[in-house]
């Protein structure tokens, strides 16, 4: 369906709205307070309707104005248009999670989904049954390019750089914790830094190199451990740890995690631990999507969430939430 836009030239839109409040207000002065215009212009107003329509449209009387039959058929078709009109240009569009059906698609890194999306994923089942997620893998050197190419509707990683084109959202600042299965290695009194590079390490890099800003901050003290394994997957790490004496640096969160469900002992560095944050983010013609909008508050209101409690913490460990 579409219109016949030749249909409107020389119609001024307003002039429409101007009839409604006539019709109304019944009265040439109270319409023109309404519309805050004088009454000269009101009555200008009702000429150029009356010229539009070939029709008097409201005639004076005793009692007052009196609409025309034909004012009256005008009124009961221009009415619900004009209200839907106002509705599209002015109003939210409405969004039920209960009621709604669609599937979104997100990209991430897998350590972000094995920590986040099980608490997003149970919300979501709870609160909109008919929604489905599809999660892609990501990492903060493809992101960007994968958001900007409609690859994913929402994206959640650390952000190297902020297009004009791309809308973003805070959701964790955290550090690192370092790993370890229980059975390969036991640090009695604590992770001490010659422990920490003493013993192989695991590295999860997306460039395949095999150092990370760890490895800078041990090199300002005259440092360095052994990475002897780099791998794009944190999944991977838990079975490996389990067959070797080996240590693995990762997110704070994660080693939280981790520590709960893995048989892994989760220790804060032994070093000062660099930071970074962890943010959603969405093109930005997406940025009033109602349903995209929900979603980003459920995303939001998991990450706020505390890890839950319980797992094998090492001494000295500290839990790893989103800071």
């Amino acid at each position: 369906m579409t219109i016949s836009e030749r249909d409107f030239r020389g119609v001024d839109l307003n002039l429409l709205v101007a009839f409604l409040v006539l019709m109304r207000e019944r009265s040439v002065s109270r319409a023109a307070e309404q519309l805050y215009l004088g009454q000269p212009a009101m009555s200008g107003a009702l000429a150029r309707l009356r010229s539009l329509f070939d029709d008097e449209l409201l005639v004076r009387t005793a009692a007052g104005m009196e609409p025309t039959p034909r004012a009256l058929r005008l009124e009961a078709e221009l009415l619900p248009a004009l209200q839907g009109v106002q509705a599209a240009l002015f109003q939210a569009e409405r969004f039920d999670p209960a009621r709604a059906e669609r599937t979104f698609t997100l990209a991430m890194p897998d350590w972000v989904e094995v920590w986040l999306m099980p608490r997003v994923f149970a919300e979501l089942r709870r609160q909109a049954p008919g929604m489905r997620i599809a999660v892609k893998a990501t990492d903060p050197f493809q992101a960007a390019a994968m958001l900007e190419r409609h690859e994913m509707e929402l994206g959640i990683a650390t952000l190297r750089a902020e297009p004009g084109w791309m809308r973003s959202q805070p959701l964790a600042k955290m550090g690192f914790s370092c790993v370890h299965h229980a059975a390969r290695l036991r640090f009695e009194g604590g992770l001490s830094l010659s422990d920490y590079i003493a013993h192989p390490h695991l590295l999860v890099t997306y460039r395949g190199v095999f150092q990370s800003g760890i490895d800078q901050l041990l090199a300002e003290q005259g440092l360095q451990r052994r990475v002897q394994y780099t791998t794009q997957q944190f999944s991977a790490l838990p079975s490996l740890l389990r067959e070797v004496e080996a240590l693995a640096s990762v997110p704070s969160a994660l080693a939280h995690h981790w520590a709960d469900c893995q048989n892994l002992h989760a220790h804060p560095l032994p070093l000062p631990s660099p930071e970074f944050e962890l943010s959603m983010f969405w093109h930005a013609v997406k940025d009033r999507d109602p349903a995209l909008q929900w979603l980003r508050g459920l995303v939001a209101e998991a990450a706020r969430q505390p890890a839950r409690a319980g797992g094998k913490k090492a001494p000295g460990h500290i839990d790893a939430g989103p800071a």
